[in-house]
């Protein structure tokens, strides 16, 4: 194919694609807006319902249809019990009963995704606010620099956000609607080889966030724990290393899920996904863990310090956490309960994510004698 021909492909596809978007807008304002139905909208359009569907579809993927709902709360709501008792902002997702767990999973990810780029964008405009003039990050200087170096002097003018992997965030990472925003680094939270079954990894997870919000990702190439504490000492001396624990220690959002001991229908990949030996296994149950935030391990009052494999960990603790001033927790599944009681007692959280049965577990936890 000549050159010529090849452009004049390309130009064709850029120009389909403009089409598809103003049609997605136009779907969108009718039904949103003016309040039309589908079938109106599909003889305006001389469409089919079906491509109405799409249209609408994809009006919310990219970003064109934004929803925001603005939920009720009171002192004696979930909400209201939750902020009391943890001091945190909690969004109850509602999902039906005898729904599947994945199914659970996936409408708590959708909403905590929508949340996360709300927090993004009202965090990169407020550091706007406070800079005006400034030069965005990502600029010719900082790639000069190059690595995680770089990275951190962008997060001086940008907003950076701290990213965790597991089952939850790798939803998390597919549902998340498109919204570019200028300025943004993605950073790695905690090491992570991948998985040795069948799992989420954690360079797939970062490379979504990253694209869906145009994004630089700076990832953290050590595994979730090490075998020896000093080996995980020898690495932190290292200066890349220092660099990437500097540009976490500097985010202004960091996003989460938490682990689970107790397996629930999904597992959670720190303890399935072979990152824990045999022996750490029975260490576990000695010191009566009930799960972990970014890979560090919890009780169910939510003390970790004088846990022994916390030693070997790469995550941030929550003092560490408790030091960045957003942090939205994700969580689905009852059997996580357990877990997340521990990481609100902890107070790894701001923001809390969660489906309506684990909220009213977890107050159940709370309130048991």
């Amino acid at each position: 194919m000549s050159t010529r021909s090849h452009d004049s492909s390309r130009n064709s596809n850029i120009s389909g694609e403009s089409s598809t978007l103003l049609r997605a807008y136009e779907a969108a304002s009718m039904y949103y807006v003016q309040g039309e139905t589908m079938e109106v909208i599909a003889h305006h359009l001389g469409v089919s319902r079906s491509t109405v569907s799409r249209l609408l579809d994809r009006a919310r993927a990219t970003g064109i249809v934004r929803i925001e709902l603005t939920q009720p709360g009171g002192a004696g709501s979930i909400e209201g019990r939750l902020a009391t008792l943890f001091g945190v902002r909690a969004q109850i997702v509602p999902v039906r009963e005898g729904t599947t767990e994945i199914h659970r999973l996936q409408q708590v990810a959708g909403v905590a995704a929508a949340r996360m780029v709300e927090l993004v964008a009202e965090l990169a405009e407020r550091r706007a606010a406070e800079a005006p003039g400034a030069p965005v990050g990502s600029g010719a200087d900082d790639a000069e620099m190059g690595g995680a170096e770089g990275a951190a002097r962008a997060g001086g003018r940008g907003v950076v956000v701290g990213i965790a992997w597991g089952t939850t965030m790798s939803e998390v990472s597919v549902a998340l609607p498109a919204r570019q925003v200028p300025g943004v680094t993605v950073v790695q939270l905690n090491g992570a080889t991948d998985p040795m079954e069948v799992g989420p990894s954690a360079g797939e997870v970062l490379s979504r966030v990253g694209h869906a919000l145009g994004a630089r990702v700076v990832a953290f190439p050590v595994p979730a724990f090490f075998d020896h504490v000093a080996t995980r000492e020898a690495m932190w001396s290292e200066r890349s290393v220092r660099r990437v624990l500097a540009l976490a220690r500097s985010a202004d959002l960091a996003v989460f899920g938490v682990g689970s001991v107790v397996q629930g229908v999904l597992p959670s990949q720190v303890y399935e996904g072979g990152h824990v030996s045999r022996a750490d296994r029975v260490a576990l149950r000695r010191e009566r863990v009930v799960g972990d935030v970014c890979t560090v391990l919890l009780r169910a009052d939510g003390s970790w310090s004088d846990i022994a494999l916390n030693a070997r960990a790469t995550g941030p603790t929550p003092a560490q956490l408790a030091r960045i001033p957003r942090r939205l927790c994700v969580v689905a599944g009852r059997a996580k309960a357990p877990a997340l009681l521990a990481a609100l007692r902890a107070r790894v959280a701001t923001d809390l994510v969660v489906d309506d049965a684990t909220a009213r577990a977890v107050l159940d936890l709370a309130s048991a004698p």
